[in-house]
């Protein structure tokens, strides 16, 4: 599968419609970002089943000041609607992979449990 690009429009749908999405917000002119951007199409070909997602944060700057982006580029991973990683800087092919694997083996009950304590105590 091929990276796809996000706008403000399907971001949120894309994230609750699969189990696991990585996004790489991004920028044309930011050279980390372009050499970044091989590593994230090739990890994308390898791992069909995770949505790889591109987020143009000059094009999408509305949706980059949503998602907090001080920095680019800058991964985010999402599991089962839950963000689980965010962390600006370019990865190594297999910085990319062990990531892949740690979401992969997140235990989500428990997470989906400690998110809605977090949402009750907040609410408290």
């Amino acid at each position: 599968m091929t990276t796809k690009n996000l706008t403000m429009a399907d971001f949120e749908s894309t994230v609750l419609g699969n189990d696991i999405v990585l996004v790489d917000f991004w920028a044309s002119w930011c050279g980390p970002c372009r050499a970044f951007g091989p590593v994230f199409e090739k990890s994308s070909q390898a791992h069909p089943e995770i949505v790889h997602a591109k987020v143009d944060t000059e094009a999408e700057q509305q949706l980059a000041a949503t998602a907090n982006i001080r920095s680019i580029p800058t991964i985010m991973a999402f599991r089962e609607g839950v963000l689980v990683y965010s962390q600006p800087g370019a990865l190594p092919a297999q910085a990319l992979e062990d990531l892949i694997t740690r979401i992969e083996a997140l235990d989500m009950a428990e997470i989906h449990n400690r998110v809605a304590e977090q949402r009750a105590a907040s609410r408290s």
